[in-house]
């Protein structure tokens, strides 16, 4: 399956490319874009000009060099030396969409590394189709780690967090 990301740039590379279809198989999944299709032309003939009927245009193949892409490095996250990660909870994302920091882009962030959160303490804000959901600790600790930056796009399950529980 692919990840929104991958798709998100995928799309991109094709759009800022010449080519105009895409076909991409994986383990299963099958990805096609297509970009330029569908242009249609219209011409208008004056009255008294007599119609010319011509052949319809012979689409011409159009070989281009691949264009590298360079490879994206995956760093492995680590936590803090002091803590364990099996005692860490995480806090995940509850559906896809667009991870903020912050209830508008002047206002501070929710919370930062080393804050102390309650069960009900608002963390996050995750934006799925113009909807602008509150995303709560459910535990009481503190934030060692946040796993996303502001801005990205999250999946359902994500882990956001990690809390170093009281």
């Amino acid at each position: 399956m692919f990840k929104v990301q991958e798709l998100r740039e995928i799309i991109k590379l094709v759009d800022n490319s010449s080519i105009d279809e895409f076909v991409y198989e994986n383990d299963g999944a099958k990805l096609k874009l297509k970009k330029n299709n569908g242009v249609i032309s219209e011409v208008v003939l004056p009255k008294e000009a007599t119609p010319v009927v011509q052949a319809p245009p012979v689409a011409a193949a159009v070989v281009t060099e691949p264009k590298t892409v360079e490879e994206v490095k995956v760093e492995e996250k680590t936590t803090p030396a002091n803590v364990e990660d099996s005692t860490l909870h995480k806090i995940t994302s509850p559906m896809v969409g667009t991870f903020y920091q912050a209830p508008s882009p002047d206002a501070p962030a929710y919370v930062s590394v080393g804050d102390k959160v309650s069960e009900e303490s608002i963390v996050c804000i995750v934006e799925a189709m113009k909807l602008f959901n509150e995303i709560e600790a459910e535990i009481k600790g503190e934030i060692v780690e946040i796993l996303v930056k502001d801005g990205q796009l999250v999946e359902y399950g994500q882990p956001l967090f990690l809390v170093k529980p009281e």
